[in-house]
Formats: C-alpha cells, sequence, structure tokens
C-alpha cells in the first residue's frame, strides 16, 4: 500500500490568544500536501506551555514520507512519545513540575484517516450535515460522565486533564480509524473552541464547506463567547478527485 492521493485535501489553520490571556500556548500544523495536521494546547498554569506546544508540532512536522496508514501512525505515536521523553527531561532541567501538551492529530493516506490524541483537544468529524466527535477527551469530566455522572457534577472537574504529553513517565497515545469520503470536513480544535462554543453552533460553521471561512468563523465565535483561553482551529476538507459531480451541500 502506498499513500498515493485518493483525494485533494484542502486546510486552512488559526489560532488566536484569546481576550483574556497574554501568551498563546497553542500550536497548529496544516500540510495538506503531506495528509499531516495537528493541534497541540500547551498545559495552562504550567511553566513552558508555549515551549511544549511547539515541540509537539515541530516532532510532527519532522515526519518522514509513509508507505501506509498503519507505518505514518507507528511514526507519528513514536514522535510523540519521544517528545513525551524530552519534556520530561526539560522540566526537570528547569526545575518546573511539568512541561506538558495536549496533542491532536489527523493523518491521511489514500482513503484511509487516522486519529492520534492525548488530553482534551479534539478532532471532529462534519458529514452528510451531521456532526461526531472523533476523539475522547482525556478528562476528569469526560471520566466522571462515563461512570454515570450527569455534566452538572462531571463539569466540576472539566479543566482537569488526565493524559498528556509531558505530565507522566508513560504515555499512551490513542488512535481511531476511519474510511475518508468525499465532502467529508474535519476540525482540529482546542479546547478554547470546544469550551465555550455549543457544538450546534460548530456544526452551523462548517457546513458552508470552505475551510477558511469556517476557521474564522470559529474563532471569531469562541471571541464573541469570552475568549477566556487560547483557541486554534485547524479545518480539513476532503474532495474525490475523480469526481466530477456537482457537490451540494446537505445541511441547505
Amino acid at each position: 500500500m502506498s499513500c498515493d492521493a485518493a483525494f485533494h485535501w484542502t486546510s486552512a489553520a488559526l489560532t488566536d490568544v484569546g481576550r483574556v490571556r497574554s501568551r498563546n500556548e497553542d500550536a497548529c500544523l496544516a500540510q495538506p500536501q503531506r495528509g499531516l495536521w495537528a493541534v497541540a494546547d500547551g498545559m495552562g498554569g504550567h511553566a513552558f506551555g508555549d515551549v511544549a506546544s511547539r515541540t509537539v508540532v515541530e516532532a510532527l512536522d519532522r515526519l518522514p514520507p509513509p508507505s501506509s496508514l498503519a507505518r505514518f501512525i507507528d511514526a507519528a505515536r513514536d514522535a510523540i512519545v519521544q517528545v513525551n521523553g524530552t519534556l520530561r527531561a526539560e522540566a526537570r532541567t528547569r526545575h518546573v513540575p511539568v512541561m506538558g501538551s495536549t496533542v491532536v492529530a489527523l493523518l491521511a493516506c489514500g482513503t484511509e484517516a487516522a486519529c492520534l490524541w492525548a488530553g482534551d483537544s479534539r478532532i471532529y468529524l462534519y458529514r452528510s450535515g451531521r456532526l461526531q466527535q472523533l476523539t475522547r477527551d482525556h478528562s476528569q469530566a469526560a471520566a466522571l460522565q462515563a461512570r454515570g455522572f450527569d455534566a452538572a457534577a462531571a463539569a466540576v472537574g472539566a479543566n482537569m486533564i488526565t493524559r498528556a504529553v509531558g505530565a507522566s513517565d508513560t504515555l499512551d497515545v490513542e488512535v481511531t480509524t476511519l474510511t475518508a469520503r468525499d465532502g467529508d470536513i474535519f476540525l482540529l480544535c482546542s479546547d478554547g473552541l470546544s469550551n465555550p462554543v455549543p457544538e450546534q453552533d460548530i456544526r452551523e460553521a462548517l457546513a458552508c464547506g470552505d475551510c477558511a471561512h469556517a476557521a474564522q468563523t470559529l474563532v471569531g465565535r469562541a471571541l464573541a463567547n469570552g475568549g477566556r483561553d487560547n483557541v486554534t482551529v485547524v479545518v480539513v476538507r476532503a474532495s474525490d478527485m475523480s469526481s466530477d459531480r456537482t457537490l451540494l451541500n446537505p445541511a441547505l
């Protein structure tokens, strides 16, 4: 198997420091020609969060060209795990408890795609007018909801993540795969978007089908809803290169 393009991939990335914070600790990567996108969110309240997120993204940027999705996944996972060790060592050198970052990455190879993540940054899929969260938050809130607690009780731990790059000596990077379809739109985002912006608003923003316009709309809504955190979005679209049919927007 090779990663010869089965789709024409387009994307747009946008990040904003927000209305409250003085430093942007998010980082992102958008390389549609390589089938590689990522968002990393430096852990708020910890030292050097911007360094941690940038280190994660730079490691993914250095991935070699893949020959298969399985090898792409292995290379990305290995790179993230290696950064985990680097950040643990760097924290000791700088005499700080933690240098950490979430990460979420989307990899595309042929007709297949993979999501890799650690933390509460997310990937959504917009398909046929419906929005689906592909990732599962590694957070205290998500863990409580999985155990049957209601949303109000789970919200108490909303800001506590249970997994991140650099947070502990070992790291389990979660992976899920899927077959991409013509017209699929993926959204990678930090919690600076997913916390203040409801999923209905996310769905409506992605329905336009234009990556750049959707990215601008989403960041604008996060800022309008308070902008209390850094906000980063990467919007990705798959278009069938062999199709010459007129595309219809199922949301209209």
